[in-house]
């Protein structure tokens, strides 16, 4: 299941409770002036539901985004010891496919799935630690960074994936997780200069925070995204229950009155249908409709605002590969598989319709 955090789903579950001059944007192609693509996210278990994924994402996209979200073979790292096999096979996997015509979004990150402390060594145990920043863990994720992106040779490099949620959660790590982060993006610049280098940030929780202090949490994720090459952002509306044109834009306004930097969308999307999961006391409206008011909606912000690419997370349902899924991740799988561009059985919904006029403009 992909890596996502707990709190997320936390933030679900209560709202259904209840004068400086704009940078250029970094790839100024002729017409279109936004990169358009999806993750890798496969929608079926088998290897031509693999095969079929990627050659979607070839024929739809010009961009594409690889997340390597797992457990980080810490020890390895730490120790200078070999890789761990199965580590080092699902990398070389997915290098496999790389399709070379296509830029590439590469995402990591050291935080865990609840975005509360590092992630677990590959074997699953908790890595210990004094400090975040301390300097065996800075080593170590340098490395571990410093060999994906040897791998994949991406364009775009998020290295941190959604640390402003580390700010709600762990609030007394933030400040060591500052110089990790910007140790190792600074290490990277040395090594890889052409690299364009982000930590993306959840606009449901950036925008209309629920914490004691929303301006001071604003302010502070706002001043330390002025350290990133491009702005890069995770949006997924129905987690801040936004449902309409209005409720989009109102989000979008408020991102764009915080940043001069290019602005990338480097996961996003929205249901289809209904989300009911009444393990998690979750029951959000979606729709066909909704899906593509929020796709034109985005489309239309990426063309005023000069973005430089969206990446819609799952382009196809994924109900063939949720099956598959433990029990015990079944409710949280959910969360996201209604959401594509496609139904579970590849026929296209009206929102692709939007994507299909913008791609091929």
């Amino acid at each position: 299941m992909r890596d996502k955090t707990i709190f997320i789903l936390l933030t679900l579950f209560l709202f259904n409770c209840s004068n400086n001059e704009p940078e250029p944007s970094l790839d100024m192609d002729e017409g279109r002036k936004f990169k358009m693509g999806f993750s890798t996210w496969v929608f079926g278990p088998t290897e031509q539901d693999r095969n079929e994924t990627y050659s979607f994402i070839q024929s739809n996209g010009d961009i594409y985004s690889e997340q390597v979200d797992d457990r980080i073979p810490w020890n390895s790292w730490i120790n200078d010891l070999e890789l761990p096999i199965d580590f080092v096979q699902s990398i070389d996997d997915r290098v496999n496919m790389i399709d070379k015509n296509l830029s590439l979004v590469l995402s990591i990150s050291p935080l865990n799935t609840s975005r509360n402390d590092l992630k677990e060594d590959w074997d699953g145990l908790p890595i210990e630690y004094n400090s975040i920043n301390e300097l065996k863990i800075e080593d170590a994720y340098f490395k571990h960074v410093e060999y994906l992106v040897g791998r994949f040779n991406p364009k775009y490099l998020v290295s941190a994936m959604e640390p402003n949620d580390l700010l709600i959660n762990s609030t007394a790590k933030w400040a060591d997780f500052k110089l990790l982060a910007s140790n190792v993006r600074s290490r990277l610049k040395t090594r890889f200069p052409s690299l364009l280098i982000s930590e993306s940030i959840t606009l449901h929780n950036y925008f209309q925070p629920q914490v004691d202090n929303p301006s001071d949490y604003i302010q502070e994720v706002s001043d330390y995204s002025e350290e990133f090459d491009f702005i890069a952002i995770s949006f997924y509306p129905f987690f801040k229950n936004l449902q309409t044109i209005e409720e989009y834009q109102e989000a979008f306004d408020f991102l764009h009155n915080q940043f001069n930097k290019p602005i990338a969308f480097v996961e996003t999307s929205h249901l289809s249908g209904d989300l009911v999961i009444p393990n998690l006391n979750t029951n959000i409206t979606g729709s066909l409709t909704r899906q593509k008011e929020y796709l034109e909606t985005l489309v239309s912000n990426a063309h005023t605002n000069n973005y430089e690419f969206i990446i819609w997370w799952a382009h196809r349902d994924y109900d063939a590969l949720w099956e598959t899924f433990p029990d015990e991740v079944k409710d949280i799988g959910q969360v996201w598989r209604d959401t594509g561009l496609l139904d579970e059985d590849g026929v296209e919904r009206p929102a692709f319709s939007v994507w299909t006029n913008e791609f091929q403009n």
